[in-house]
């Protein structure tokens, strides 16, 4: 029995987030299924994280087991040749039979764009979030700053979270303007659900002025999901890389 590691990109646009749900399209549940057809029999996958619907990756990495006599470095093209053309495996690799996507994480990078011109939102719409309005860049960009380092991030938790420890450590988180684009880049060793679409939607009220930069560390420490801005939509949201240290 081999344990594949496998990196994946994908574009959630058509799908309801990674986790395999009943009598909707996953990610995860098309994935097993085109393993299935290789192989004749089902197994499962586990993911370094589990994006919701509309929600893109470019490096999102799976591992499962298997007796196949499929080389290793051959799953790649395997599994292309049956996926759906919105679903790509990068690379394909024999890892260690203990190997764990998400445990064995050190840290994730994730990207989050937004969209600046009303020109072209019907090729980006699914792509990035379309907002328009005049941002205050550099009270968001003073904004990042207070974000970094190890703390307890419940504030930007959404409700319906099982998870106990809210402490994450956010190591970058960086937003730069290249028109027409506006780009947040978060790096961490873990994320709470919906922490950086909540990040997102507290740097953009900051933009409009509605919250001081320095506010911030306020709403960490009052960790109260009520005091964090609203969830910015899914569509800008891509889990750019995993990194294990290798």
């Amino acid at each position: 029995m081999k344990r594949i590691k496998a990196v994946l990109e994908y574009d959630g646009s058509c799908y309801h987030g990674f986790q395999i749900q009943k009598n909707a399209l996953s990610i995860q549940g098309t994935i097993e299924s085109s393993i299935e057809k290789l192989i004749g029999h089902r197994v499962p996958i586990i993911a370094a994280g589990r994006t919701d619907a509309g929600v893109h990756a470019l490096g999102q990495v799976i591992a499962f087991d298997t007796d196949s006599s499929i080389p290793v470095d051959k799953w790649q093209f395997a599994l292309n040749s049956i996926l759906p053309a919105d679903i790509r495996v990068i690379s394909s690799c024999e890892a260690e039979s203990d190997f764990h996507p998400r445990f064995q994480a050190l840290d994730k990078k994730y990207i989050y764009y937004i969209y600046r011109q009303q020109r072209g939102k019907v090729f980006y719409g699914p792509y990035a979030y379309c907002n328009l309005e005049n941002l205050d860049i550099q009270a968001m960009q003073q904004a990042c700053k207070q974000l970094l380092g190890r703390q307890n991030y419940k504030s930007f938790c959404a409700s319906g979270s099982s998870v106990k420890n809210f402490e994450r450590h956010i190591k970058e988180c960086q937003l730069s303007q290249k028109d027409p684009f506006i780009k947040l880049e978060i790096l961490a060793d873990g994320f709470l659900y919906n922490m950086v679409r909540i990040i997102v939607g507290t740097l953009l009220e900051v933009g409009r002025s509605s919250i001081k930069p320095e506010y911030i560390k306020e709403i960490i420490q009052a960790q109260d999901r009520n005091q964090a801005g609203p969830t910015a939509p899914p569509q800008g949201l891509y889990l750019h890389s995993v990194n294990y240290g290798m």
